[in-house]
């Protein structure tokens, strides 16, 4: 009998709506970790008697860990194939997210935070994996921008979803939550998600062979103008995510019920970026799309920061704000592409690569929006405008602006 494990794919030609599901929920695993959690900084502090900064260390533990864990797990589904190590890796997440529930003290609960992160970073970089283990072409974007429905949702809605949860229960709820959605996906994983790596095609040689894929990888400019347009355009969703409380409550005193409006509106705009990008891969090619997408964030992130720094008002901020939040929904899917699309025996090495510098340059970067620039508006127009000129001229002079021939296997 064969390994449940080890069920191979069968040869498939679109994507279903169990796999579809899947691979969006795991893709999901960083906002739904990070932002869902985000309301409940306050209450967790005063329950622990802890200052804010000490509160915030559970957000950097699991930003760490999501980072970290993409390094080891990527290479590990390229050595041992993808379902093993994506459900040890989500019953794991499952395991930590309610020890983090029950965390009697914070240093716990920040090595549980720790956990968590490492633990989900393998349903981030295995998913992508997976789709490119199952795709080629142009396909391969049009099922990324699919699963930007998810993906991209995910850091704006999950917000509003923990903000829910603490009106009926404590912020230990929230990480009960957590667990059930990763036991879901575990359930999930299992049921639907076949092996998508055969055995001939998985890498041998360990940490070593790791190592010099990663080397291989940095040193591919295309693979590194790919990436750094991802991390910088990962940086304007974290720079909009943790700016925009103090932009649209503190300084335009906008409601938070007409809060969660603004964070449904942009949430409706990088839907219709991900669907029509979607639509157009199969007449456009990625690397046009990806310089449509860069252009509108950089025209959108200009008008943003004229808006204000002239203090035009609320409505001039918030049309360039979904522009520039529409325009994700384009860059992303593209970028990850095309990055992955010439690496399809380490798609789980450059995959976890990709993931790992996102969250370091987001990490660094997005925290620019609490600088005092005149406004809170203003300090994150400029981050927003300087990520979006960063991850053009990345595109322009690392991967170019004129398509090229695939660069080879790290093989």
């Amino acid at each position: 009998m064969a390994d449940p494990v080890e069920v191979p794919a069968p040869q498939r030609t679109r994507l279903t709506l169990p796999v579809a599901f899947v691979l969006g929920g795991l893709s999901a695993f960083g906002p739904l970790s990070i932002d869902m959690y985000l309301p409940a900084l306050p209450r967790l502090g005063a329950d622990f008697g802890a200052p804010a900064s000490a509160a915030q260390l559970t957000v950097s533990a699991c930003l760490v860990g999501l980072g970290l864990g993409q390094l080891v797990a990527g290479p590990t589904s390229d050595a041992l194939g993808r379902r093993r190590p994506l459900l040890y890796g989500v019953v794991l997440y499952a395991i930590a997210s309610v020890a983090a529930g029950a965390a009697p003290s914070l240093g716990l609960l920040i090595a549980m935070r720790f956990l968590q992160g490492l633990a989900g970073a393998a349903g981030i970089a295995i998913a992508r994996a997976v789709v490119r283990d199952l795709f080629e072409g142009r396909e391969v974007a049009r099922i990324f921008s699919l699963l930007m429905l998810v993906t991209g949702v995910a850091p704006i809605a999950a917000p509003v979803l923990g903000a829910q949860v603490l009106r009926f229960g404590s912020w230990r709820w929230v990480f009960l939550l957590l667990g059930v959605i990763g036991l879901l996906l575990a359930a999930s994983v299992a049921a639907w998600l076949p092996e998508s790596l055969p055995p001939a095609l998985r890498r041998s040689g360990g940490p070593r062979e790791a190592a010099r894929v990663f080397r291989a990888l940095t040193g591919s400019r295309p693979f590194m103008g790919y990436a750094l347009t991802l991390a910088f355009t990962f940086t304007m969703l974290f720079a909009y995510i943790s700016g925009s409380p103090f932009v649209f409550q503190t300084q335009f005193g906008i409601s938070a019920q007409a809060f969660s409006f603004v964070f449904a509106a942009n949430a409706a705009a990088i839907i219709t970026g991900t669907q029509v990008s979607a639509r157009l891969t199969r007449s456009v090619s990625p690397h046009r799309l990806l310089i449509a997408g860069c252009c509108l964030a950089c025209a959108g992130a200009a008008l943003l920061l004229v808006a204000a720094v002239a203090d035009l008002g609320l409505a001039a901020f918030l049309v360039p704000q979904a522009i520039v939040v529409g325009s994700l929904g384009v860059i992303m899917p593209n970028a990850t592409a095309l990055a992955l699309l010439p690496h399809p025996r380490e798609a789980g090495t450059a995959s976890a690569q990709l993931g790992a510098l996102q969250f370091a340059v987001g990490a660094v970067v997005a925290p620019l929006t609490g600088l005092r620039l005149g406004s809170p508006a203003v300090a994150m127009a400029v981050v927003i405008a300087a990520a979006a000129v960063a991850g053009f001229l990345a595109f322009a002079t690392l991967a170019g602006l004129r398509p090229t021939a695939p660069a080879p296997e790290a093989s």
